[in-house]
């Protein structure tokens, strides 16, 4: 997964008609390794979307604007917008983050 490294980097990456999923994460939290032992296999499922990680650490603004209040959470976003949101507390498991991207609008 790309990680975005700069505020440009994340505006370009959400503003595109592609949906785009990004994982917001932070280097000490252990819910975050935990997704990153299976999340590999799902982006290989689900490649009709782009993936990319940005650590909430060095973003907080981000965060704040994007109701990102527990980490990992999957944001989703389509022409700018952000389109669904998988918060930490249902994104435990394979099948949590199957069934979130399986909910999302075609």
């Amino acid at each position: 997964m790309k990680r975005i490294e700069t505020l440009e980097q994340f505006e370009a990456a959400i503003s595109g008609s592609q949906p785009t999923v990004i994982k917001f994460y932070t280097t000490w939290c252990p819910d975050c390794v935990r997704l990153n032992m299976f999340i590999d296999e799902i982006i290989r499922e689900y490649g009709q979307y782009d993936w990319l990680e940005i650590d909430r650490d060095q973003f907080p603004e981000l965060g704040e604007k994007y109701q990102v209040l527990g980490i990992p959470s999957l944001l989703v976003f389509r022409n700018g917008e952000k389109i669904a949101h998988l918060h930490s507390a249902n994104a435990k498991t394979p099948e949590d983050v199957r069934a979130f991207l399986q909910s999302l609008p075609a």
